[in-house]
């Protein structure tokens, strides 16, 4: 249990160092802002597109095997970041990052049954939670403390580099003490769906990334609205699969299932404000205010504190008003963001730390209080047949939601900044401002969450019908 916790938390950890670390990396490659949210986006991408194969794969050649080989290519991934000698470069490997983190991911929790009694598996689970809590908690100020220790002269790699050892100890471990776990050979993996939903994202994601910094020709509008019949011709693969009697890369009876798709989209709305928040804050902390890496991390405390004594109090409750308590999750999170504006300076004045706790805070409560009862309502909605491919489904599009965020929140920051600065607007308030200028969408986000929940059936509320379950 020890060897996946590991590895859990070097792969939690890892997404919260880079936040701390990105204007170190944009001064250190002279990067263009495109570039510098490809840097987060192409990780997120990345692994949410590649995690529904790779546990399916998982299956079919071993879950340890499978475990071992993502944590070695996760950790090659991460040398390859600590090594980087372009901006071009760091993006590729996190792809190759992203790939290892998809790889190892799914097994950590599909291996907890072989392990663990049903008895105990409970408490097994609530240790991943413990570990993600600590990992939200730790990367900040691991993140700043290694860049401004700047080890012998290496500036920001060591927070990538960081994990050569923690994956060569895991590794080690795993093949002592994970134990040997057949695969089933005879399982299939949807090669074309993979492609196909690939193409699509990329469609959507590389027009909001880079359209601002190309100057938004035709070509690009053209590739979003292209996006919409690759999605057509991805549905109507599945259905073709399904058929057939084939795997799908998302089986078609959850296409079908309205309610499942509803929750789904909650669960994008979700985290779709989470990422592209952390990036603009850490750009306005650091670059429009001059606070170091360390500074920056430290500032950021309070939401994960938030997040791990909401994820205590959710265990405590166990399965009670959980719509109630993804709808108030919802409304701190977008308390949150509505009070952040208010304690960022607005003139050229010193901004205070401080000032930060309370609101950070309330959006960690609010981040811990949603997600575990959003899953579990969102998951309540299928037949037990299809629970393992819906859990799967609702991570990757978790994923995809974050990775349309994080691209959105960066148009809205990074535009306001240019237009600005060519007007020749002060710093620290021109920061401000665009901080103020993103957080419009995840304010959004939020109180939409919030209210489109009570669409959803209340668990327990409502019976499959005999097909369905069937």
């Amino acid at each position: 249990m020890a060897t996946l916790l590991v590895a859990g938390f070097m792969n939690l950890i890892d997404v919260t160092i880079v936040n701390v670390a990105i204007p170190s990396l944009q001064r250190a490659f002279d990067a263009t802002d495109s570039q510098i949210e490809w840097v987060v986006a192409i990780y997120i991408l990345t692994f949410a597109l590649l995690l529904l194969p790779m546990g399916r794969l998982g299956d079919v050649i071993g879950r340890r095997r499978m475990f071992i080989a993502g944590v070695c290519v996760f950790t090659f991934g991460s040398a390859l970041c600590g090594l980087a000698p372009t901006v071009y470069g760091l993006v590729a490997a996190r792809v190759v990052q992203g790939i290892g983190g998809a790889m190892m991911t799914p097994q950590t929790l599909a291996i907890v049954p072989a392990l663990f009694a049903p008895k105990e598996r409970g408490l097994a689970f609530a240790l991943f939670g413990l570990s993600a809590g600590l990992a939200s908690v730790t990367g900040p100020v691991l993140g700043g403390f290694l860049i401004e220790s700047n080890i012998s002269g290496l500036d920001w790699r060591p927070i990538f580099l960081v994990n050569v050892p923690v994956g060569i100890l895991a590794v080690l471990a795993a093949l002592k003490f994970v134990p040997a776990l057949p695969g089933n050979k005879g399982l299939e993996i949807d090669g074309v769906g993979i492609a196909l939903a690939a193409v699509t994202t990329l469609l959507v994601m590389f027009p909001l990334i880079e359209g601002r910094q190309i100057g938004w020709p035709v070509w690009i509008f053209v590739m979003m609205i292209a996006a919409l019949p690759m999605l057509y011709v991805f549905i109507r693969w599945q259905r073709y699969r399904a058929a057939a009697g084939r795997a799908q890369l998302l089986p078609v009876t959850l296409f079908r299932n309205r309610n499942f798709m509803l929750g789904t989209g909650l669960v994008m709305l979700l985290f779709a404000g989470v990422p592209g928040f952390f990036l603009v804050l850490a750009i306005l902390l650091q670059i429009g205010n001059g606070f170091t890496p360390l500074e920056s991390g430290l500032t950021t405390i309070p939401f994960p504190v938030g997040v791990l004594c909401a994820s205590l109090a959710a265990g405590r409750m166990g399965n009670r008003f959980l719509r109630q308590r993804i709808s108030a999750g919802g409304l701190l999170l977008a308390t949150c963001m509505v009070i952040l504006p208010f304690v960022t300076p607005q003139a050229t004045g010193e901004i205070t730390r401080t000032a930060f706790i309370l609101p950070l805070f309330l959006g960690g409560l609010g981040l811990g209080t949603a997600i575990s009862p959003l899953f579990n309502t969102v998951l309540s909605q299928v037949a037990d047949s299809d629970t393992g491919s819906a859990s799967g489904a609702l991570q990757s599009f978790q994923q995809l939601g974050g990775a349309l965020g994080l691209a959105v929140m960066g148009q809205l920051f990074f535009s306001h900044i240019a237009a600005a600065m060519q007007g020749g607007g002060d710093r620290v308030p021109v920061y401000s401002d665009a901080l103020q200028m993103a957080l419009l969408f995840s304010t959004t986000t939020f109180i939409a969450l919030a209210l489109l929940v009570w669409r959803l059936p209340a668990p327990g509320a409502q019976k499959l019908d005999k097909r369905q379950a069937a």
